[in-house]
Order: structure tokens, then C-alpha cells, then sequence
């Protein structure tokens, strides 16, 4: 097995293709595919030991971040409505 740096990286460039077939519209099959083999790719790393949760969540949070920004914003709360 790779050691735990080869690991993430490839788990890196696995879910970096995964976001690009998505992106570019590939075929729904070929997306599936893409996703069950990180998520398959993952469990891996989990049941062998060789990364924790978070440090699966760190890797798949930066990426997703790399390709559609960030998941959340800061927000003015004067900007919020209040709903009462």
C-alpha cells in the first residue's frame, strides 16, 4: 500500500475527475461510476487504517471548495429577514 501522503493524494485526483465528469456533463453512468469508486476508494483508507474521517472530510471539503468555492459565505446580519 502507498504510504498515507500517496494515499490522499491519489483519493485527491480521484474525486478531482469525479467533479470534472460532473461538471462537463459526462454520462450519468460514468458520474456514478466516478463517485462509487472514491467512495469505495475511501472505505479502503478507513477499514486499512491509513486515514480518519476527518482527514477523508479535509480532502473531499478542499476540493469541492477548489472547484465551486466555498460551501458557505459569511453573511451581514442586517441582510437577514427576520421572519416573526
Amino acid at each position: 500500500m502507498h504510504d498515507k501522503h500517496e494515499a490522499l493524494e491519489e483519493l485527491r485526483s480521484m474525486f478531482r475527475n469525479s467533479l470534472a465528469a460532473s461538471a462537463v456533463g459526462g454520462s450519468h453512468s460514468r458520474v456514478l461510476r466516478s463517485r462509487g469508486c472514491v467512495d469505495g476508494y475511501m472505505r479502503a483508507l478507513l477499514d486499512l487504517g491509513v486515514a480518519t474521517r476527518g482527514e477523508l472530510l479535509e480532502v473531499i471539503t478542499a476540493e469541492r471548495e477548489r472547484a465551486h468555492g466555498p460551501a458557505t459565505s459569511a453573511i451581514d446580519d442586517r441582510d437577514v429577514v427576520d421572519a416573526a
